[in-house]
């Protein structure tokens, strides 16, 4: 096997399944079709894969551009071992109010952490303000 520098070592991994990790904590699973220089990716049969606890759901979303700086993770998917997952697959539906319910106990937590600190006179930055990145 001849070693490939960069990106250029991705070529033999074309037409194969990989579940590529965004910056914004998207994930996502399809077959790379195509990269470049820049890692900027392209996915065919792509599905954004929503993790809740034990449960999750998979949103179609086609053919996918990811610029590359946007890639945390790129790895191949093991066809065999990928049916042995321990996780439960549930409807989109299912999957989003699960989500929508998650997100509403993680922001309950946060308004009352706010009060909180507010109650002993501690001012907590905006969210906004701090950049994660």
């Amino acid at each position: 096997m001849n070693y490939m520098p960069g990106t250029a070592s991705l070529i033999e991994d074309t037409d194969k399944k990989h579940l590529v990790l965004l910056r914004d904590g998207r994930t996502l699973i399809g077959y790379l079709r195509s990269i470049d220089q820049f890692a900027n990716l392209v996915l065919h049969q792509t599905m954004e894969r929503i993790h809740v606890g034990q449960l999750y759901g998979d949103i179609p979303r086609g053919i996918f551009i990811v610029r590359g700086e946007n890639v945390v993770l790129l790895g191949e998917i093991d066809l065999e071992k990928e049916s042995a997952s321990p996780l439960q697959k549930v409807s989109i539906e299912k999957i989003l109010a699960e989500l929508r319910l998650e997100q509403e106990v993680r922001n309950k937590a946060e308004q009352l952490k706010i009060q909180v600190f507010k109650d002993r006179g501690l001012m907590l930055p905006h969210p906004d303000a701090l950049d994660e990145y």
